[in-house]
């Protein structure tokens, strides 16, 4: 998990286009009483959601700023705790030494926010390192376990439904493994996908949004040929390289939860 925490790219999380949009809709559905993605109360305004960790934190503590991000992005979403990690943070830098200005602050101020983003002794540090870490689970698996398939509309298209709200965090990674190939990965828990066009950056969108813009007539997002031929020879390689005398369901489960099987290829029957 550290590694990721580490990432200095992972405050980018919150740059997504289409991410403001997403936030002021479910921030209207959870005022409306439909739960889902912000269930704590009180917490903040979801649609200004990066707002809740101040970007002054990534220069006291680039852990303890990533930590944030990512506990901002569990469901349910730890509002009180992370608004009292990031001022803890601050409280510890200040006492230390103070900031130099409103991005970095001195060796001593970072050393003192650092420590305090580790501290697990403190509840709020503890239930904001416990979030961060689920999400890192999600991210990871999601990064292993997605499978695309080309639909008949031209794009390479993946299907999930995570514990967490980790689309954000998958735009870059699938824009360097795809290059300039389109793609999109619709979770379908949230009826949310997060699409690259040709020349374009990932976005995300509502999935009935990304559907008029990415289908063309006669065709259907996600539809793909019937049968898929190059899913069986996944499959058969599979079931081929498969070794019966060494599986242990309980680590496969561990490392592959059941949630994700209906998404896998190689967890599906063959096709007749």
């Amino acid at each position: 998990m550290r590694d990721l925490i580490d990432d200095e790219n992972a405050g980018e999380f919150f740059d997504v286009p289409g991410l403001g949009e997403y936030l002021r809709r479910a921030s209207r559905e959870a005022r409306a009483g439909q739960g889902g993605l912000f269930e704590e109360a009180p917490g903040p305004e979801p649609a200004d959601l990066a707002a809740l960790v101040p970007l002054e934190l990534r220069g006291l503590s680039l852990y303890g700023y990533n930590a944030a991000v990512l506990a901002a992005m569990s469901e349910p979403l730890p509002a009180g705790s992370i608004r009292r990690f990031c001022g803890r943070l601050v409280s510890a830098a200040e006492r230390a030494g103070g900031k130099n200005n409103g991005l970095s602050a001195g060796p001593q101020a970072q050393l003192a926010a650092d420590a305090a983003a580790g501290d697990r002794g403190d509840d709020d540090t503890r239930a904001v390192l416990e979030a961060a870490a689920k999400v890192t689970r999600e991210i990871d698996r999601l990064r292993g376990l997605l499978r695309f398939c080309l639909d008949r509309a031209g794009m390479y298209i993946a299907r999930c439904a995570p514990d967490h709200f980790a689309l954000p965090a998958l735009a870059g990674y699938f824009e360097t493994r795809f290059g300039g190939t389109p793609w999109a990965i619709i979770d379908e828990k949230r009826r949310l996908a997060l699409a690259r066009f040709p020349g374009e950056t990932p976005r995300l969108a509502g999935l009935s949004a990304f559907t008029e813009t990415a289908v063309p007539p006669g065709a259907t997002a996600g539809e793909g040929p019937a049968p898929d031929r190059w899913e069986e020879f996944w499959r058969t390689y599979h079931r081929s390289v498969n070794n019966k005398d060494r599986e242990n369901p309980g680590l496969q489960r561990r490392f592959m939860p059941e949630r994700y099987w209906k998404y896998l290829a190689e967890m599906r029957p063959p096709l007749p």
